[in-house]
């Protein structure tokens, strides 16, 4: 710690190492050393000396040396000419000829708590405070200007006139009352104010023959260069983090060179703008200059944070080996293909084992699987549950992590979808041996007062595979899925026979008995359930599911059209894994009622109002906020006035203002719940669609993933970027390409920027629209030459409607808008579900 060494190095071959005489003098002082300058610092002569800057002292030195006469060489060492105790902690300083001196420099020292103190030589001259500082930033000298410049903690760039320091109040007299400073003095002007944006990593002015004056400050992500106004010459954005710079003279006129070192140990050579070259370093510089050592010109230096030095070139050393001549000979053509096939089956054999698919399940390196239990928890895990009723379950889920090799820096991160929440979402390990295993058990429980849209969850575990070209580790992911139970958010209930919405399902097979497919929602000892049965979700809505006795179909209705996602997908999924434990192949579930669109536009409707809300409260904030700040801004007007005047009510009016910030705060907040709900609701009501899309028209896996791509774009809902203006780009590009009708509409251009619309008719009727293609024999495809569809027959004879019937009929808010299939029409009002007949049976005991 505090160790001053000056080097002397000289030309050597490159790879030897360093010599003992190119160390010149090493000495040790007593404190820590924060900056090292040469200058003109002692009187009475122009020659060069050193000053050092520890945190509360600054020592100037004077270095000679003594010739040797042995083979030893020369000996340096270094004196003391002065030094100066410092009252505050130091963190940086320039030094130049201030005020335009002859012959001398002048040091400037900026402390920690924002004060410039200036030493003329051996004297100390003045102190002053910067004014609004609050954290020091790098500071250096404009002799053109005489000021000097630094970048301040507001992120600006900010010139001071040496001037206007030297006139100012001395900082020394703070302690002076208001009376006596305004009488005397005057205050600490800028002299030009420039907001960079960010913070500063280094300030160099630059001042050459053929090149203008510049400033140059480079920044956490730019580097910008300044006129010596302050107005900006060029700046030149990077895309890495950089560590130090240096600008430097150019040999083309006009331009200037810059070497800007960054943290990936790359250094990089600019021409203004321009990058020229990019070399690789063996470290990280924190410091760069350029220097000339005896024949070598250009030299550049770069040093460590941890001490290294190193001087170097751009360029290569010429090669003095040359190639003997080698002897001609015959060309052995079976030979060499015999090589070829060989080298062509290595070729192969290794591009076969490369890791570029994802591995087999047996082959992979870490393997994360999740077992959920089969019941829930007897004691529940629920915590800060916002959900209404008298207990929360949970259910508890078992996650393993099984490693084959060494594993470095293994986390855990489980993911639930909202309202959904798990008791621990973060796991940290130890690095993981070949054949070793870690396991976690966690509880997941519904939190926000709303049923889920989803009842999956993702298990992630990122760690490190150490090799031997990289030791650190290549970072890799492993992941998993896990269902959760439907009992989590609902429990059996009794069944109702009165619903709002009512949805069937048809099946191929016969249906199956509830006691089979629902063991967990069915009492044995009840026969009435075997075909009804009756969901109460924990938020309080009621779900009512029966088969039919007579025909292959099950009914699903509900008050609220949301609520019969989560069923249907339920029964699905159960009737599908029934039949595959039965080895029945061709079992298949199809939809032929009517999509209830005017159902889910109201849903739409709900959350865009609430997303006008939301911006309405914004703006309504912004404008309280605004006359808060005007209001507080006179109070303080009055109370530093001299002579104090009546506040005019201003007191009264600073209350009732700060009383409606707060209200709409917590208005804006609960609109932001809503906001939430009404999104969770609108995605379990767009999945419910895309199903009775899928079964309705009988899509392929490809094209359900485009149908879900097309609703269901984002996780979140954000002010930036909502459902209903990406939902509806979507859908316009399905309708212009794979679903147009003519090359008229391919030709239509779709708007490039994503705005929030002022109303939901435009996507409603597109909706719609989108649908009756599909009805049309429209197949729904994301490659170039699929504009031109064929159209097919539907299941059933199915006699679609005129187009020109749906397209020149206006969607209106609150009208019934169906898309019919399977021989209805439009215009007739289809009530969907069970016959008449099969629904009484059903509902019989």
């Amino acid at each position: 710690m505090g160790y001053l060494r000056i080097f002397n190095p000289r030309p050597v071959k490159p790879g030897d190492e360093i010599q003992p005489e190119d160390l010149l003098l090493e000495v040790q002082l007593r404190e820590p050393i924060l900056q090292v300058e040469v200058g003109k610092f002692v009187s009475g002569t122009e020659g060069l000396h050193l000053a050092v800057l520890h945190c509360r002292k600054l020592c100037v030195y004077a270095v000679s040396g003594t010739l040797g006469n042995v083979e030893h060489g020369n000996q340096y060492q270094i004196k003391l000419m002065y030094e100066h105790n410092l009252q505050r902690t130091a963190c940086n300083m320039t030094y130049g000829p201030f005020g335009g001196v002859k012959g001398r420099d002048l040091i400037c020292i900026q402390s920690m708590d924002g004060m410039l103190m200036l030493f003329e030589q051996e004297s100390y001259a003045f102190g002053r405070f910067l004014p609004g500082f609050l954290l020091p930033g790098p500071l250096t000298y404009s002799s053109r200007t005489d000021s000097f410049i630094t970048v301040s903690s507001c992120r600006q760039v900010e010139s001071y006139k040496y001037q206007v320091l030297a006139f100012a109040t001395d900082a020394d007299e703070r302690q002076e009352t208001e009376q006596q400073k305004l009488s005397s003095g005057k205050r600490v002007a800028v002299d030009w104010v420039l907001n960079i944006g960010e913070q500063a990593l280094d300030i160099r002015v630059v001042s050459f023959n053929q090149a203008v004056s510049s400033v140059f400050v480079l920044g956490e992500r730019n580097f910008f260069c300044l006129k010596d106004n302050g107005q900006i010459r060029f700046m030149k954005k990077l895309d890495y983090s950089p560590s130090c710079f240096i600008p430097y003279c150019s040999v083309k006129e006009g331009t200037i060179n810059t070497l800007v070192g960054n943290h990936s140990k790359m250094l990089n050579v600019y021409q203004d703008i321009t990058l020229k070259w990019a070399t690789q370093l063996p470290h990280i510089p924190v410091s760069v200059k350029v220097a000339n050592l005896q024949d070598l010109k250009g030299v550049i230096v770069t040093l460590t944070d941890d001490g290294h030095l190193q001087c170097s070139y751009l360029g290569t050393d010429p090669s003095l080996f040359q190639a003997p001549r080698v002897d001609s000979r015959e060309i052995n053509y079976e030979e060499f293909e015999a090589e070829m096939k060989e080298l062509q089956k290595i070729i192969k054999e290794a591009t076969k084992t490369q890791d570029i698919l994802p591995k087999s399940e047996k082959h992979r390196d870490l393997i994360v699987t999740a077992e959920v239990s089969p019941d829930l928890d007897a004691e529940s895990q629920a915590i800060d549950s916002e959900v209404k009723a008298e207990a929360v379950p949970s259910v508890t889920v078992k996650i393993t992590i099984q490693s084959r090799v060494t594993a470095q820096k293994p986390n855990l991160a489980v993911c639930v979808q909202a309202p959904l929440a798990v008791t621990c979402d973060q796991f940290v390990f130890d690095d993981l041996e070949p054949d070793s295993s870690e396991t976690v058990v966690l509880s997941v429980f519904l939190k926000g007062n709303c049923s889920p849209s989803e009842l999956e969850g993702n298990c992630m575990v990122s760690y490190n595979i150490p090799t031997e070209l990289n030791p650190e580790g290549i970072p890799k992911v492993a992941q998993c899925n896990f269902r959760l139970p439907l009992r989590l958010v609902c429990s059996p209930a009794q069944p109702s026979k009165a619903a709002n919405h009512k949805i069937t399902i048809d099946t191929n097979k016969p249906p199956i008995s509830f006691l089979t497919i629902f063991p967990d929602f069915v009492d044995p000892s009840e026969d009435d359930q075997a075909n009804v049965l009756g969901f109460q979700f924990l938020t309080g809505s009621k779900t009512t599911l029966l088969a039919s006795k007579t025909s292959q179909r099950y009914r699903i209705q509900s008050d609220q059209l949301e609520d019969l996602w989560l069923i249907t997908r339920e029964l699905t999924l159960r009737l599908e894994e029934h039949f595959k434990k039965q080895n029945c192949k061709d079992f298949a579930c199809t939809f032929s009622g009517s999509i209830p669109l005017q159902e889910y536009f109201e849903l739409i409707d709900r959350h865009f109002e609430l997303r006008l809300n939301a911006e309405k409260f914004q703006e309504l904030l912004s404008e309280r906020a605004v006359q808060f700040r005007a209001i507080e801004r006179r109070l303080l007007t009055r109370f530093k006035d001299k002579t104090p005047a009546p506040l005019q009510h201003l007191d009264t009016l600073l209350e009732g203002t700060f009383r409606e910030v707060i209200a709409l705060a917590d208005a804006a907040e609960e609109n932001q719940a809503n906001v939430f709900q009404a999104f969770t609701k609108l995605k379990s009501a767009t999945h419910l669609m895309i199903m009775l899309i899928s079964l309705w028209q009988k899509l392929s896996t490809d094209q359900v993933a485009v149908l879900e791509a097309t609703f269901l774009p984002l996780a979140e809902d954000t002010p930036e970027l909502g459902w209903e203006e990406t939902v509806d780009a979507a859908i316009s590009y399905l309708l212009r390409t794979c679903l147009s009708k003519s090359s008229k509409e391919q030709a239509l251009t779709l708007s490039s920027q994503l705005r929030m619309p002022k109303d939901t008719s435009r996507l409603k009727k597109n909706i719609t629209l989108f649908c009756d293609r599909l009805a049309k024999g429209g197949r729904l495809s994301l490659s170039t030459d699929s504009a031109t569809q064929q159209a097919t027959v539907m299941p059933g004879g199915c006699t679609t409607i005129p187009e020109s019937d749906l397209e020149e009929r206006t969607v209106i808010p609150g009208s019934t808008a169906t898309v019919p299939s399977h021989g209805q029409i439009a215009k007739q009002k289809s009530k969907p579900g069970l016959s008449e007949d099969a629904a009484e049976q059903a509902e019989k005991p």
